[in-house]
C-alpha cells in the first residue's frame, strides 16, 4: 500500500508551470526533489485508524492520508511526503479507534526512510 498527498499534486503542478514562465538567474530544487518517501510501521499492536503528516510551521493536522484505509497492527505503509512545498520536516500523528493517538514530532522526512509507531 503507498499513499500521496493528493490535493497538494495538482497545486505541485500549477506551481511548477508557473515558475517555468519566471526568469530566474539561479535554481535551488534539492529540497523540493529530495526523496520524501517513509515507509510507516505500525508497532503499536492496535490498528491506526488515522494517519496525518503536517509540516511543523502548520497549525493544524492535514488531510488523513490513510482515508478509507486504516494500518493493522504489525502492517507497515509507504507514504510519500512530496507535496510540491520545500519543508522537510513533519510532525506525524497515528490515530486509534479509541480516539487516543501518538505524535511524533520533528521527522526529517527527507533524511529518514522508516518511522516507527509507537
Amino acid at each position: 500500500m503507498s499513499f500521496q498527498f493528493k490535493s497538494f499534486a495538482i497545486i505541485a503542478a500549477a506551481a511548477t508551470a508557473l515558475a517555468a514562465c519566471q526568469p530566474t538567474t539561479t535554481t535551488t530544487t534539492t529540497v523540493v526533489s529530495a526523496n520524501k518517501n517513509v515507509l510507516i510501521v505500525n508497532n503499536t499492536g492496535r490498528t491506526i485508524w488515522r494517519f496525518y503528516g503536517s509540516p511543523t510551521n502548520v497549525n493544524s493536522w492535514e488531510e488523513d492520508i490513510l482515508g478509507s484505509d486504516i494500518l493493522p497492527a504489525g502492517q507497515r505503509v509507504n507514504v510519500n511526503f512530496a507535496d510540491g512545498r520545500s519543508v522537510c520536516s513533519y510532525d506525524m500523528k497515528a490515530e486509534f479507534q479509541d480516539g487516543t493517538s501518538i505524535v511524533k514530532n520533528n521527522i526529517n522526512v527527507c533524511a529518514v526512510s522508516v518511522v516507527s509507531f509507537p
